[in-house]
């Protein structure tokens, strides 16, 4: 009997909380959801699967410049031009280039430069990622793939040589005609100038600033069609290079940051799960106005590079200001810490 009573408490308790859970369910302002596909998600995407990894090697190829190797099973292969996000202690996220040797399927090189008045990651690298140190990366991913083409010009400015190194040995390897333009401050700042000397030989010009100045780049505007120009390096650089293509041409960049996540006109913003509206001002992301009705929304970069905030757009036309999103992603989806509306209205599926 006393058994038989225990079980009906139960079997009454649990009906109190059914009823009390859909009475709440019931009454709340977002009930019921709207009958959506799963959301999108940066973290829910593949390339973007946080991975644990080992910093197992640390140098330093060039004055302010730090290389580290990171270590550990299962990465996933990776063609020139790819780089991973870094998550640093702190939680910041940054982007840098593999510059390895993809066919070291368990190893990942990357290098980054000390930037003095930067917003912090860089020095984070420098100061506290040292042999021994367990960090998070995601990816990679690759927005600046290497094509197949007969014949390659490269531009490398500073930092800028990380994505394009492994350019270099792949066209070499492959046996293609290419050039290397490499330009920085100083040869002592310029990482991985010898290993770029030593494969390709004449077919290297280097220009250090304290030596001759800046780079001629005149010949770009005689390149056959055939040529794939790639660039990676500071604005001025790759703005230079842009200007030097022959009429109707442009060169393959990689570019250290993302376009202005604000600039242009207000617009409108539904919130089609939550049955909210909201307006995006001209000075403002549309990240920072979905936070102000959803404080919850995941983020990390706010530059467009590391694919956290992307979600799904479900009506309207996309302004697109990221580096990461491939042809197909950018079908229907947006990274809404940089990108906006081309038109006067977006409907998202938050």
């Amino acid at each position: 009997m006393p058994r038989l009573t225990t079980v009906a408490l139960v079997a009454g308790a649990a009906l109190l909380v059914r009823r009390a859970v859909r009475g709440r369910m019931s009454t709340a302002p977002l009930w019921p959801m709207p009958a959506l596909d799963v959301p999108v998600s940066g973290y829910g995407r593949g390339s973007t699967v946080p991975r644990k990894v080992l910093v197992t090697g640390r140098s330093t190829p060039a004055d302010g410049v730090v290389e580290l190797r990171l270590e550990g099973a299962g990465l996933p292969s990776w063609q020139p031009g790819a780089h991973v996000d870094l998550v640093l202690p702190s939680g910041l996220v940054r982007q840098y280039s593999l510059c390895g040797d993809p066919a070291d399927t368990g190893t990942y090189t990357v290098a980054t430069r000390l930037i003095e008045d930067g917003r912090g990651g860089s020095r984070e690298v420098h100061e506290q990622l040292h042999e021994g140190t367990e960090v998070e990366i995601r990816g990679p991913r690759n927005r600046f793939p290497l094509v197949d083409a007969p014949a390659y010009v490269f531009v490398a400015g500073g930092i800028g040589i990380t994505p394009v190194l492994p350019m270099v040995r792949a066209a070499e390897a492959a046996g293609a005609d290419w050039r290397l333009v490499y330009c920085g401050r100083s040869r002592a700042t310029m990482p991985y100038l010898a290993e770029a000397e030593r494969v390709g030989g004449d077919r290297v010009t280097v220009v250090a600033e304290d030596e001759s100045g800046f780079p001629e780049l005149d010949f770009l505007a005689h390149v056959p069609v055939e040529t794939a120009v790639y660039c990676c390096g500071p604005d001025g650089l790759m703005d230079a290079v842009g200007a030097a293509m022959p009429e109707g041409r442009a060169p393959r960049l990689e570019r250290f940051s993302a376009a202005a996540a604000a600039g242009g006109s207000a617009f409108e913003v539904e919130l089609r799960r939550s049955g909210r509206t909201l307006t995006v001002a001209a000075d403002q992301s549309v990240l920072a106005a979905v936070r102000e009705e959803l404080p919850g929304i995941t983020y990390s970069c706010q530059q467009g590079f590391c694919g956290t905030c992307q979600q799904r757009v479900l009506e309207g036309e996309i302004d697109h200001r990221d580096e990461l999103l491939t042809d197909a992603e950018r079908d229907d989806s947006m990274l809404i810490c940089v990108s906006r509306c081309a038109g006067k209205r977006l409907v998202l599926d938050l």
